[in-house]
Formats: structure tokens, C-alpha cells, sequence
């Protein structure tokens, strides 16, 4: 009887074991995806007792012992049925929790994945393309994103009861997907109907699980049977769609799957609105700055002009760097460039009230070391104007005076870094050809904003024809060189080639610019011009009531070989009421200087630093009215001061056919 029971056992183990085997294979093919019908515990269990009892009723047929026997067998083969089954379940509850890990570890590296590499940068296409990225690697077989126009535009946000109009910014697909198939391409506007889901999650600013090709899924749908709808939201803003479709064989989206893609999705809208905020403030940076910058250069007799202006391609953003080419009196320009610390719209518009206060005191014709001396002070007014510490505003600054007359060019640098002087061979001030270049030797003074230290002004010579290159710190500065190899490669590009400075601009720019600056750079490379001598007649005065007379003749004289005797009678009067001031209150030695150029200029200095000034004089006074005249004959009139006096002027402008062609070199 015994050996009977054992030979039915193995028998029946041999037979069961298959059965068992290929149910546990059957849940774990479930666990993975791999087959859409619900298997589990109880249904293993059903299956493999089911298969134990009918072995136990053949087994029972066949029995000749009597009822005990026979219900000892049948107790023993049931516990031996339901022991395999217990090791099956067990096996594939092990095999469920395996896959669960796994999914899980997945999900858990791709959401990593997603914070390493999204939120890279600051461009707004390139930002929309890393969420369908890492979407696209393991998760989904296509993934597409879709910016809502009026966030594209900077317009208000739709209300989030209306459909938004979308437009496709990026898309990826697995390879071999059928991301092809679908009708709206990159940079295609285009919208959903209300009640589709891509709608849907938008409108409402939830997520939407369901197939694709339904309500309103994308072209081709059909192929697409699982899709995830999500809308992403920043800031309290709908910013565009993220569509993650599941194509083929796989699995379809689960809760688990939803989660994941709500943290993608979070991560894509912070990093796309902190592009767009960016794109949008530099945007409105850069307009700001270039319109404040010059837009055309003015005819000089002083100098020929080129510039540039590059903003960083860095995500700090754009900086304060200026550049200005201001006209001064008695045919004089004035040549600046600046920094200012710091970077955004902040930067922009100081450097923007910086220019407008360089521009009005250069209008009062201060030295370099002067402006610079009050332009320090703005920059502090500046700081205590805002609430902050000293150095927190700061800027450089280098002015540059430059006289055709006498070819002394007087520059003075708060901060910053020298210019470069590239001087031609004797003679050859046109032509291409070697030219000597050199950083003039002069002090560098502290950065605007430090306050209570000097700044200091230089002279030297510039023969005609000279290029003056000024730039700022970003020209020279790199992280792939050192100053010193900068400074040399600048040399190269200003000692070879046309003296043209907008070909010197050219060649500085591809010499030492890489493909992707770090820092703003501003450039204004000058041609320097020297005033034919016969454009000019001086007359040195005595401090003599009667040298008065003498004065305005030697004027007319002047204009008359000039063929300039239009002009005479405004002009003796004016050079009549100068020299009278000059020797009324001046001291000597007095100097008349008249100046033809694009203008008429009349000057007229002496050793006494008070400067005249306009009032109205009363009925019985006998004087006081000079100026008074002048203003009314002339265009413009001032005073500028230097170290051994001032000078005080007047300009008229030239008749048509007296106009005067600007000079060669």
C-alpha cells in the first residue's frame, strides 16, 4: 500500500511540477508588461488545485484498498498539491516584487537623469528639447512639446478656460517610431479640439491619462495606445504641453508611469520659464543698451570712427560696456568707453544715465581728470540712491580728448584698460602697411564709485593718420589665453592691413573674439585727423584796451582769404565782444583762434580761470550785454577750462559753398 502511495506521489509531482512552473512564468510575464490578462495569487492557486483534485479522482478510481487507505491517500496528495502550490505562489510573489524593484530603480534613475540634464541652459529651443529627451530614452517611444503661443510672444497667458493656442517647439522619438507620421512639424502652430485631452490638460492645468488617437490625439493615433497629457505650469502660469505616447507592444502608462511624468514635467517648466524670463529680460537689455549707444557715426574733422558692439553669449547676460563719440569745441571729439559692474537691465540702464552724464559734462568741455572726478560723484549719488554700500555700483570709464589742431590727444582711466595706439610710417598714414603699435604709458585710476581718490590726465601726441583703439576688458580677457598673449594678438591685427578703422574693428574681432564670449565687448577704434594748417589763424593780444580794434580786423582779414565774406560782419562782432571780456577781465597772455571747419569757430583765451556768464542787464547799466549779442549771433558758445586758464568760443555755421572737405589724414 505504502509503495503504491509513494509510485502515485511522483508520479503526480512529475505531472503538477510543469503546470506550476508555467503559472508562475505566466504572473511574472504579467508583472512585466509582457500580457494584458490579470493573473495573481488566487488564480495559481484555483489552477494548480484544480489540476491536484483531478489527478486525486483518477488516482482514487484505480484504488482497491479500502475507504481508509484510500482517504489517507487522498489527504496526502491534496497537502502535496497545495504544497506546490504554496512554493509557486511564493515564487511568484518573489518574481512580482523583483519587477516592482526594478520599475521602481528605473523610474528613480530617470527622474535623476532628468535633473541632471534638464535646466542646462538658458536657450529657450534647447530647454523645450530636454524634457522630449529624456522622455524619449526609455519611458515613451515619442514625446512632443508645445510652447503656448502667447508665452512665446510675451503676451498674458489665455485664461485657463480657453484652448490655448499651442506651437510645437520639439519632439523625439524612439528609433524606428513613428514620429514622422504625425501632420504638426516644428515651429507649427496649431490647437486641439475643446474635449480632446492634449485640451484638456492645459485648460484645466491637470494631467490627463488616456489613449492616443482618442478625443483629439495626435495623427496617427492608432498607432499610439497609451498616452500621458501634461501640462506644464510655472509660477502659477500654463506654459505649454508635454505629450508622452507608448506605441508597439509595451505597456501602457500606469500610475506609476504618471507620477514620473509629473516630475519631468515640473523640472521642464521651471527650467523653460526661467529661459523665457531670461530670453525676454536680455531681449529687453540688449534693446535698451543699443539704443543708447550711438547708432551712426558722425562726420568728425577730428577723427574717422568704426565700432562694435557684442553682447556675451554667456548666460549672465548683457552687461553695461558702452562706447561714445562726442564733439567738442575749437574742432575737438571726445572718445569714451565704460564698464559698468554687473549684468541685466540693472546694468543697462546705470550705463545708460552714466552716458547722459558723461555727455552733459563733456558739453561743459571738463579735462578728462575733471569729468571723470564728477562722474564719480554720479556714480556714488548712485549707490546712497539705491541703499547700498560703497563699490556695490561701480564702473569704469576711459575719456579721451583728441585736438586736430594741435594732434595732442588727453585721455584720463578710471579702471580701466589702456587703448592701443598704432602709428604709421612717416608718410604712409593711408596706406596698408607695417605700423608701429604701442599701450601708452599713463596711470590707471580707481574704478568709478570707490570715491576720494585722484584721477589723473596724460598728453601725447598722435600723427596723422593713427588708429586709437579703445575697448573694453572683455576684447583681452579669456579663459582660454592670458592678457599678455591678448595684448599681442591685438598688436598683430592693428600693425597689419588698411588703416580703415572699420577694417581694424574686423580684424580685432576675428583675432581675439572666440565663437562664444564670456563677457560683453565694446570697441571703437579711432582715425585720427589732423587740421590743415591753413585752416587755421592765431592772434596773441596784449592785455590792452586797444588791441580791441585790431581784433576783429585780423578776423575779417582771415575770412576774406578764406572767401569767407559772408561771415565778416557777424564775426567782427562777435571776436569784438570776446576780446573786450578777455581783456576787461582776463589776464594775460590773451590769444585769438578762429577755426574753419564744418563750423566757423572764434576763441578766444586767457590765464584768468572765471568763466563769463549770461544775465540781464538792467536799462542804465553800461555793460553786460556782450555775451548776450554773441548767444543771439552764433550757433553755439561755451567755456572750457584747462590748466593755464580758459578758453571761451563761439561757433557759426559755414555757408553752402564754404562747406569745408574733411582732410585725408
Amino acid at each position: 500500500m505504502r509503495t503504491d502511495v509513494d509510485a502515485l506521489l511522483h508520479r503526480l509531482a512529475q505531472q503538477l511540477r510543469p503546470r506550476t512552473e508555467e503559472s508562475a512564468e505566466t504572473l511574472l510575464r504579467y508583472t512585466r508588461g509582457e500580457l494584458s490578462e490579470p493573473w495573481g495569487y488566487d488564480e495559481v492557486a484555483d489552477l494548480v488545485a484544480e489540476e491536484t483534485a483531478g489527478h486525486v479522482v483518477a488516482f482514487l478510481d484505480l484504488l482497491e484498498h479500502g475507504a481508509d487507505a484510500a482517504e489517507a491517500a487522498a489527504l496526502h496528495l491534496i497537502a502535496a498539491g497545495f504544497g506546490y502550490v504554496d512554493r509557486s505562489s511564493a515564487h511568484v510573489v518573489a518574481a512580482h516584487q523583483e519587477e516592482r524593484d526594478r520599475r521602481l530603480q528605473r523610474r528613480l534613475l530617470l527622474a535623476n537623469g532628468a535633473g541632471r540634464r534638464m535646466g542646462t541652459t538658458l536657450d529657450i529651443d534647447r530647454t523645450a528639447q530636454e524634457p522630449a529627451d529624456v522622455g524619449a530614452d526609455g519611458f515613451a517611444d515619442l514625446v512632443t512639446v508645445d510652447l503656448v503661443s502667447s508665452v512665446l510672444d510675451d503676451e498674458d497667458v489665455s485664461p485657463p478656460s480657453t484652448p490655448p493656442s499651442l506651437r510645437r517647439v520639439a519632439r523625439r522619438s524612439v528609433p524606428g517610431g513613428d514620429a514622422a507620421e504625425l501632420p504638426v512639424r516644428i515651429g507649427r502652430t496649431h490647437g486641439y479640439p475643446a474635449d480632446s485631452g492634449p485640451a484638456r490638460a492645459p485648460a484645466t492645468g491637470t494631467p490627463v491619462l488616456g489613449r492616443a488617437g482618442a478625443s483629439g490625439g495626435p495623427a496617427g493615433g492608432d498607432g499610439f495606445h497609451s498616452a500621458l497629457f501634461l501640462p506644464l505650469v510655472a509660477r502659477g502660469e500654463t506654459l505649454d504641453l508635454v505629450q508622452f505616447l507608448r506605441t508597439g507592444s509595451g505597456a501602457p502608462f500606469e500610475d506609476g508611469d504618471l507620477l514620473l511624468a509629473q516630475e519631468i514635467a515640473a523640472r521642464a517648466a521651471v527650467s523653460i520659464d526661467n529661459a523665457r524670463r531670461y530670453t525676454h529680460e536680455r531681449s529687453t537689455a540688449l534693446a535698451l543698451q543699443r539704443s543708447l549707444l550711438p547708432r551712426h557715426a558722425v562726420e568728425q574733422s577730428a577723427v574717422v570712427t568704426a565700432s562694435r558692439y557684442l553682447p556675451s553669449g554667456s548666460r549672465a547676460g548683457v552687461g553695461g560696456d558702452r562706447y561714445d563719440v562726442i564733439p567738442l569745441s575749437g574742432a575737438r571729439v571726445a572718445l569714451v568707453v565704460g564698464d559698468v559692474v554687473g549684468r541685466g537691465l540693472r546694468a543697462a540702464a546705470t550705463m545708460g544715465r552714466l552716458r547722459m552724464a558723461v555727455r552733459a559734462f563733456a558739453d561743459i568741455d571738463l579735462m578728462p581728470d575733471e569729468l571723470l572726478t564728477h562722474l564719480e560723484d554720479v556714480v556714488i549719488r548712485l549707490q546712497h540712491e539705491e541703499g547700498e554700500e560703497a563699490g556695490e555700483t561701480s564702473a569704469t570709464c576711459l575719456y579721451a580728448v583728441h585736438d586736430p589742431v594741435s594732434r595732442v590727444c588727453s585721455p584720463a582711466s578710471a579702471g580701466h584698460v589702456l587703448p592701443a595706439v598704432a602709428t604709421p610710417p612717416d608718410g604712409a598714414g593711408d596706406a596698408p602697411g607695417s605700423r608701429s603699435v604701442e599701450f601708452p604709458e599713463m596711470p590707471i585710476g580707481p574704478p568709478l564709485g570707490l570715491g576720494g581718490l585722484p584721477f589723473e590726465t596724460v598728453q601725447f601726441e598722435l600723427a596723422g593718420g593713427s588708429l586709437l583703439a579703445l575697448f573694453t576688458d572683455g576684447l583681452v580677457q579669456s579663459r582660454a589665453r592670458d592678457v599678455v598673449s591678448a595684448r599681442e594678438l591685438l598688436r598683430d591685427a592693428l600693425a597689419q592691413g588698411s588703416p580703415s578703422p572699420d577694417e581694424a574693428c574686423d580684424r580685432l574681432v576675428a583675432a581675439l573674439v572666440p565663437e562664444r564670449a564670456v563677457d560683453d565687448i565694446a570697441l571703437l577704434v579711432a582715425r585720427t585727423l589732423s587740421l590743415d594748417p591753413g585752416h587755421v589763424a592765431a592772434l596773441d593780444l596784449p592785455s590792452d584796451p586797444a588791441a580791441v580794434a585790431g581784433a576783429p580786423r585780423f578776423a575779417s582779414d582771415t575770412l576774406t582769404a578764406w572767401g569767407l565774406d559772408a561771415l565778416s560782419f557777424t564775426t567782427e562782432l562777435i571776436v569784438g565782444e570776446l576780446v573786450t571780456n578777455a581783456i576787461r577781465y582776463g589776464r594775460s597772455p590773451i590769444r585769438l583762434r578762429v577755426i574753419r571747419q564744418s563750423t566757423l569757430t572764434c576763441e578766444v583765451s586767457d590765464a584768468n580761470s572765471t568763466a563769463p556768464h549770461l544775465r540781464r542787464a538792467r536799462t542804465h547799466d553800461e555793460g553786460g550785454r556782450g555775451l548776450l549779442l554773441v548767444a543771439q549771433l552764433a550757433e553755439r558758445r561755451g567755456t572750457r577750462h584747462h590748466r593755464e586758464g580758459k578758453v571761451v568760443w563761439a561757433e557759426q555755421a559755414l555757408p553752402a559753398d564754404g562747406l569745408l572737405t574733411l582732410p585725408a589724414t
